[in-house]
């Protein structure tokens, strides 16, 4: 029997280093009968040479196009736009089943392909729960970029740009530097604390310092009465954790804002959720997302007033952040990949049987599903 092959793409999406396969993982495919090929990429966390050391099969860079069309392509981010056809099987975030902007044009080029999408957000177990995520180190990224930029903010600047971190502890002890040595004093409100995102988030806040009354933990039972939530501008960060698979009142407005005027104590927004150009985005506040080079932007407040670090001051409407980096979990590389690549491992080893393997037979069911809304929309 031939073995099952994989191909390893690179990552296009600047700044973005973690990996859907790590070499731990690679090694253990192989193990298991795998052939596994994998693009040179300098951008990677993992080098090219600890691939090869467990028996990988080293391509070039963005090379995949050429590849057989009988070999899944596996990845972590979107392709870059294109409207060419992808006639192979995708492994990956596609970022097009909630019809976020682009999203039909995104699958359209998989019907004029012929090729197949396994969404990388949709692998779910038995019980309806995503097999791997980047959850726990999404949501402890976010809280720590919104305490630099909360830091920035005091200091009456922006926040620079953001670089990895080696491992958690190198970043939590670079977020108390910043804050003068603890995040002591700080109050910070996360919604979807109960889960994985959420408590990245909190174990953030409380490695850093802040006590734990000043951690305000908010789940589906504190948000069921529908927002807007005049609690969050009681808080120096709000981060927002939760997974949106239905339309819910907004949590906050631009109104809401402007009309708390000096009153406001909040001064960061951390959108970890990211559902920037979803429709029922519950923190319509923003419309881009932000880069690590530069991790923030001014929200503009009710009749257009940007509320930036410098303005406003005099009249009395404090400046506030936003952070809206859609790959967070790349500040922690790494560690961020280990956990998922560990986690998507079951499902792989189960790839040759994707014709009749629940997690995949139901991936491309649902692919299936919003394939026909996109040849809909397209009017293909």
């Amino acid at each position: 029997m031939a073995p099952q092959r994989l191909w390893l793409r690179c990552e296009k999406k600047e700044f973005e280093r973690r990996t859907a396969i790590t070499p731990t993982t690679a090694k253990k495919l192989i193990d298991a009968g795998f052939e596994i090929f994998v693009e040179r990429d300098d951008q990677r966390i993992f080098r090219d040479q600890e691939y090869e050391a467990v028996g990988c099969k080293l391509v070039e860079n963005n090379s995949w196009p050429s590849a057989p069309k009988d070999i899944p392509i596996i990845g972590l981010k979107e392709l870059p736009e294109s409207d060419d056809p992808l006639p192979h099987t995708h492994i990956q975030f596609a970022h097009c089943y909630k019809q976020q902007g682009g999203w039909s044009k995104v699958l359209a080029r998989f019907h004029r392909g012929g090729g197949t999408l396994y969404d990388l957000e949709f692998l779910t177990d038995d019980q309806g729960r995503r097999v791997a995520a980047f959850g726990y180190h999404a949501g402890f990224a976010g809280a720590a970029a919104g305490a630099l930029a909360f830091a920035a903010e005091k200091a009456g600047k922006p926040l620079g740009q953001l670089e990895p971190y080696e491992n958690e502890q190198a970043m939590v002890d670079d977020v108390k530097r910043v804050l003068g040595g603890s995040g002591k004093g700080l109050k910070a409100m996360v919604i979807g604390a109960l889960g994985r995102c959420g408590r990245g988030a909190v174990d953030l806040f409380r490695k850093i310092g802040v006590e734990e009354d000043d951690i305000v933990k908010w789940d589906m039972a504190e948000t069921a009465k529908g927002g807007p939530f005049p609690e969050i501008l009681e808080a120096d960060i709000f981060v927002n954790c939760i997974y949106l698979s239905s339309p819910i009142p907004p949590f906050m407005t631009r109104e809401t804002i402007a009309a708390a005027g000096k009153n406001r104590r909040l001064r960061v927004v951390v959108d970890v959720s990211c559902d920037t150009t979803n429709p029922h985005n519950p923190i319509p506040i923003y419309s881009v997302n932000t880069t690590f080079d530069k991790p923030t932007v001014p929200v503009e407040v009710g009749n257009n007033v940007i509320l930036t670090y410098l303005s406003r001051r005099s009249e009395g409407n404090p400046p506030l952040a936003m952070v809206s980096i859609d790959h967070l979990p790349t500040l922690l590389p790494r560690e961020a990949s280990e956990q998922f690549s560990a986690a998507l491992l079951p499902s792989l080893l189960e790839l040759p049987n994707r014709k009749s393997a629940r997690v995949w037979v139901e991936a491309e069911k649902l692919f299936r599903e919003k394939l026909g809304e996109a040849v809909k929309a397209e009017g293909l």
